[in-house]
Formats: structure tokens, C-alpha cells, sequence
């Protein structure tokens, strides 16, 4: 009887299991309805941002913005050398977290911590593009898109109470978009003083924190707590427009900006060489400190007289006092041709002691070459009287930026008047009918000065500096610069060409002490040039 009725329940059991198949068969056949709509389909240029975004959500910023770049060979480069990096980083991280740690640790109650494992695993973080700005200032601009899912492996040991656990730090993601600043720019690798990083908006930071074995983060109202903490103190410390400063070079060596001051009285020359086949030469000076880029003082000429006697006195910006000498150069005026030179020598100013005057009988060579014979023979000598005048340290600019904005003018200035600095960094777009050789040429207090020529360059980069003393500040003059071009091939009918100039008024440097701009030049079509200008008071 028992095994009947077994029978029976098994196929009941398989009876009703296929009747109930069939029956929500046909219910779901029947219930559906018979209606079917046609899906509409929207371009995808019809959709709204937040619906792109839903539908891609990896879309490189580079395809999103068109002013940012694709940055593919960064991505490769850092791949490449992710393993190297990785090693790096993580040395650097120790060596620095290490003795905050073991300053912090005591005040918590706790004995030691210690990294048992630190690296930042197998995957390099990627850019999905940069931006750069360009500015008339020295420095540079960039914002990265920045995207780091890693797989770290950070074992922190801490000792405390007797018991040792271990923290591991685990599943990091950090995406961020930083403004990273190289300024200034300056002619020393690596040639910027300093980095500057300012975030741009809150950073999403992800990570897990196990203990034990045990996720912390999975303590109901911890993991949001935790996000939140760290991108507000990451935030207050980073968001533009705080910043984060990393120096990297001391601007003053970089630089090398002014130190002191040389002042030179050329006194007379004796006993000078002849240079004219009839009748005497017209001899005069050339002064200039080595490793300068300025041009050279000049004293005047001293017309049919080989003892002549100057008695005129300059003034020349130190940089480099171990390193610079004083060029003293003596030549033959002549009114057609080339000037012949008539002598020359060095004094390096190592060699003379700061405020102390000195008077020196120099004799004038051929050369600078301590082997050459012809250095034998006599060409007569020169009296000079120096002094070197270090600036003090009241007034030694402590930053680069001082330097170029209030800096005061060194001594020997007249007084109630000053240093116009005029710097020519660059110019853009420069474009001649016949040809496009340029170089500036400043004309000012009826003196002028020239840049050095660039070959067949429309953007060209000078970077070169030239100075004035003045009895008083120019609150109500011009300086004119025009941009010119020449060319020295044989039967070229526009030898030299204009490529535009401008007039600029000196009031605003006098009042702000310093201006930077880009002018758009007179008679040219697109031609820029950039012009940096100081007026250091001697007040």
C-alpha cells in the first residue's frame, strides 16, 4: 500500500509540475499585447548632454572639449616607464612620510608604524587630455585630465598596547584635473624655479581599508564619511586658488640677477700705436663685462691724439662677480669702414676688493692669447679707476618676481632719477615683402640700440636686455622701437625693410614699476612684439 501510494505522489508531483508549464505558457502568450510601437530613434546630436553622459560616460575630454589635446604619447611614455616610476615614487614617499610618522606617532599613544608593503602596483595612471594656456608672463600653464584606477598593495604595520595589526589600503581610484604652473621661466635646466598645482574642482577619491582580513569601508555610514573627509581637507588645502608649491630651482642662481654694481672712470690711454698711415688716430673706449649680454659703454672719441684723455665714467650691472671680468677695448675711429682695433685686456673683477677704489695702468694687448707672440710687442696702455659696489642686503630682491617688479637701481644712479630696463623677448607673425631677418631697433634719449638679427624667422626670441640711466624719471616721453629687417645678398634692391614699429609711453612703467605686454605694431599686418619694461627708482 505504501509503495502505491508513493507511486502516486511522484506522478501527481510530475503531473502538476507540466500542467502548470503549459497553463503560464498560454497566460503569457495571451496576456502580452499585440500593439508593438516602433522605438524612437533620436541622432545623437539631438541629445542633451546629461543623456550623452549616461550613454558614454568614458568619452575623452580631449573629444568633449576641442581646446584640450590628446596626450597619447604621455599615456605610452608613462606606461613604459610605470615600473620605474613605481619604485621611484614609492622611495620618495618613504623617505618622507617616514620622519613626519615618527614625529606624530608618540602624541597618539602609539610605538611605531611601519610600511611592510608598499607599491603602487601594475596599472599607470592615464591622461584623457591637457590643456595649455600661453600668457605674456614666464610661465607655463597646463590642466591635465587625470584618471588613476590602481591596484596598489600598502601594508602599514602599527604597534601600539602591545598588539601589531595590519592596515591594507586597497582598490585605490583617484580622477582629478589639476592646474599645474611652471613659472618662472628661466635659462637654467630645467629651466622653471618652480611647479605650482592648484585643483580645479573636489577630487574623486576611492580606496578600501581592510583590517585584519575585515573591510572597513563595509560599516554602514564609514565609506561616505570617509569620501567626504577627504575631499574637503584635500579641497581646503588645493582648490584654486590655493596651491600647492614645489620648488625645484633657487631663482636667484638661476637667474643670476644682479648683485652689485661696477663703476669705471676711464682716466686717459698712453703711448697708443698708430693706426692711420697719415697723421694720428682717433682713438676711443669699448667697455663691457664678460658673460653679459648688454652692449658696451663707449667713451667719446678723442680725435688726432694717441695720449688721450677721457676722464669719463660708467656704470655696469654686476652678475657674477667670481666668474665676470671687466673688457676694456681701445679702437681707431674711422669715418668710412671698419673701426681698427688698437688693443685690448681684462680685469677679472674676483680680483677686486667691494668699496674699495682701485687705479690701474693696464696694458693694452693684441689678444687674449697668453701664446700669441704678437702680445710682445707694445701697444700702449690704459688708466682705469674702479670701484665695485655690492648691493646690501636690505635691498637683494629674495624672489625672481621682485627682481623683475622692485628691484631698486643700483648705486652710482643719479639721484631723484633711476634704470630703465627695456627687455625684448619675442616677437610673432613678423613678416617682410622681400625678406624676414628681424631684429629690434630701440631708439631713446638719441641713443640707439639693437637687438641681435634672426634668420628667416617670423616668431622670433630674443630674450636680450638693455638699459638706460636717466637723471630723471621719463613720466612724459616715448621710446621708439620698430622692427627691421636686412638681408646681405649681393644686388638686392631693399636691402633693409621696416616690419613695423610702435611708440610707447613711459608714464605707466614709471607709475607701476614694471609692465609686460604684447603691442600690435604700426605698418603691419598681423606683427606682434612682446615687450617687458622696469623703471628702478634710485630712491
Amino acid at each position: 500500500m505504501g509503495v502505491i501510494s508513493t507511486i502516486l505522489g511522484a506522478f501527481g508531483f510530475g503531473f502538476g509540475i507540466a500542467l502548470g508549464l503549459v497553463i503560464g505558457y498560454f497566460l503569457f502568450i495571451f496576456i502580452q499585447t499585440s500593439d508593438v510601437e516602433t522605438p524612437e530613434i533620436r541622432p545623437l546630436v539631438e541629445q542633451d548632454e546629461p543623456t550623452l553622459q549616461r550613454m558614454f560616460p568614458e568619452i575623452p575630454i580631449w573629444v568633449k572639449n576641442p581646446d584640450h589635446d590628446r596626450v597619447d604619447w604621455l599615456n605610452k611614455f608613462i606606461e613604459l616607464m610605470w615600473p620605474y616610476l613605481d619604485k621611484a615614487i614609492c622611495k620618495t614617499v618613504l623617505a618622507t612620510t617616514e620622519p613626519m610618522i615618527k614625529e606624530q606617532t608618540p602624541q597618539y599613544k602609539i610605538d611605531e608604524v611601519e610600511f611592510d608593503s608598499l607599491t603602487l602596483g601594475s596599472l599607470p595612471p592615464t591622461f584623457q587630455g591637457m590643456k595649455v594656456y600661453t600668457t605674456d608672463e614666464k610661465e607655463i600653464i597646463m590642466e591635465p585630465s587625470f584618471k588613476w584606477a590602481a591596484n596598489p598593495n600598502i601594508l602599514v604595520g602599527i604597534k601600539a598596547f602591545g598588539l601589531r595589526p595590519t592596515v591594507q589600503v586597497v582598490d585605490l581610484q583617484v580622477f582629478a584635473s589639476p592646474r599645474i604652473t611652471l613659472k618662472p621661466l628661466v635659462p637654467t635646466f630645467p629651466c622653471f624655479c618652480k611647479i605650482l598645482v592648484s585643483l580645479m574642482e573636489k577630487p574623486h577619491v576611492d580606496f578600501g581599508v581592510k583590517l585584519g582580513g575585515a573591510d572597513l569601508m563595509s560599516i554602514p555610514g564609514l565609506y561616505g564619511f570617509v569620501q567626504e573627509t577627504i575631499k574637503d581637507q584635500v579641497a581646503s588645502m588645493y582648490l584654486w586658488p590655493k596651491v600647492l608649491e614645489v620648488p625645484v630651482l633657487d631663482p636667484a642662481k638661476a637667474m643670476k640677477r644682479p648683485v652689485g654694481m661696477l663703476n669705471v672712470k676711464v682716466i686717459k690711454a698712453m703711448k697708443l700705436k698708430k693706426k692711420d698711415l697719415l697723421g694720428a688716430s682717433d682713438p676711443y673706449a669699448k667697455l663691457r663685462l664678460t658673460d653679459d649680454k648688454l652692449p658696451s659703454k663707449k667713451t667719446t672719441v678723442k680725435h688726432k691724439n694717441l695720449n688721450p684723455e677721457w676722464n669719463e665714467e660708467f656704470n655696469l650691472v654686476v652678475k657674477d662677480p667670481e666668474v665676470q671680468a671687466l673688457e676694456i677695448e681701445v679702437f681707431d675711429w674711422e669715418s668710412v669702414g671698419k673701426h681698427d682695433k688698437m688693443g685690448i685686456n681684462l680685469v677679472p673683477l674676483k680680483d677686486l676688493t667691494p668699496e674699495e677704489p682701485k687705479t690701474l695702468t693696464i696694458d693694452l694687448l693684441k689678444n687674449m692669447d697668453p701664446n700669441d707672440t704678437h702680445n710682445e710687442k707694445s701697444r700702449g696702455q690704459i688708466v682705469v679707476a674702479l670701484v665695485y659696489k655690492p648691493f646690501g642686503e636690505e635691498n637683494m630682491p629674495t624672489d625672481i618676481e621682485e627682481v623683475s617688479a622692485t628691484q631698486k637701481a643700483p648705486a652710482g644712479t643719479p639721484a631723484g632719477g633711476g634704470l630703465l630696463v627695456v627687455i625684448i623677448h619675442e616677437g610673432e607673425d613678423l613678416e617682410g615683402k622681400h625678406h624676414t631677418n628681424p631684429s629690434v631697433r630701440m631708439l631713446f634719449h638719441g641713443e640707439e640700440k639693437r637687438t641681435k638679427p634672426m634668420k628667416k624667422n617670423r616668431d622670433p626670441r630674443w630674450e636680450e636686455e638693455f638699459t638706460f640711466t636717466l637723471e630723471e624719471p621719463p613720466t612724459n616721453e616715448k621710446i621708439h622701437l620698430e622692427v627691421v629687417s636686412t638681408s646681405k645678398r649681393m644686388g638686392l634692391i631693399h636691402p633693409k625693410e621696416s616690419l613695423g614699429y610702435i611708440d610707447i609711453n613711459l608714464a605707466d612703467v614709471v607709475e607701476n614699476k614694471r609692465i609686460n605686454e604684447k603691442y600690435h605694431l604700426i605698418d603691419s599686418k598681423n606683427g606682434k612684439l612682446q615687450v617687458e619694461m622696469q623703471w628702478r627708482a634710485s630712491g
